[in-house]
């Protein structure tokens, strides 16, 4: 695909998303994330059991995020909203006065599991110092994964990068299991603070 048709797409995707943020924020500047939310199991019960914390759920598959909408406006909750975007786009979108202020979550993310297609995973040095970025000091990154070899990754990434500090005794801040909890027999979390 040509640069220029490339930049075309990004730019009209950046701005279908803006709009539908701003109405989503309500005025607010504070957030809570999950990344790739899917049908929205953990973030609705999160946001039911969190009413003072505005959430917002984002998945790439606009299918799911419908499911999670359902879920939501079913049980009346007016702290949580859903974007069809993927990371990086949201964090262009949002407006900069925005943060992440309690809790960021991902959750059993796509493992892509073949080396080459390792460059695809959402833990990597750059996107993590997006997110630092946009995250106040004190704020927790919850990773959790039922592949092993993403969670060592992870652990390495997190631990070596200078905005972020891995709190091994930190407990979950949640429980809620998500599609893939429930299938997992084993998963491993880590928690990471914005320093």
């Amino acid at each position: 695909m040509p640069i220029e048709q490339a930049q075309a797409i990004h730019q009209s995707r950046l701005d279908g998303l803006r709009p539908e943020l701003a109405a989503g924020l309500q005025g607010r500047n504070q957030l809570t994330l999950e990344i790739g939310c899917g049908h929205g199991h953990f973030l609705t019960a999160y946001a039911q059991a969190h009413p003072d914390e505005l959430c917002l759920g984002i998945d790439v598959l606009a299918e799911r995020l419908e499911r999670a909408g359902r879920k939501s406006r079913r049980l009346g909750l007016n702290n949580l909203f859903w974007a069809h975007a993927e990371a990086d786009l949201l964090l262009e979108a949002l407006p900069s006065e925005v943060r992440f202020t309690r809790n960021l979550f991902v959750l059993f993310p796509d493992p892509w599991p073949k080396r080459r297609h390792w460059k695809n995973r959402l833990i990597q040095p750059g996107f993590l110092s997006r997110l630092a970025a946009r995250t106040e000091p004190g704020t927790r990154l919850c990773f959790r994964t039922d592949y092993a070899p993403y969670f060592s990754q992870a652990v390495d990434l997190l631990g070596s990068h200078l905005a972020w500090r891995i709190v091994p005794r930190d407990p979950w801040p949640f429980e809620e299991p998500t599609v893939f909890q429930s299938r997992a027999t084993v998963y491993q979390s880590l928690i990471a603070h914005r320093r």
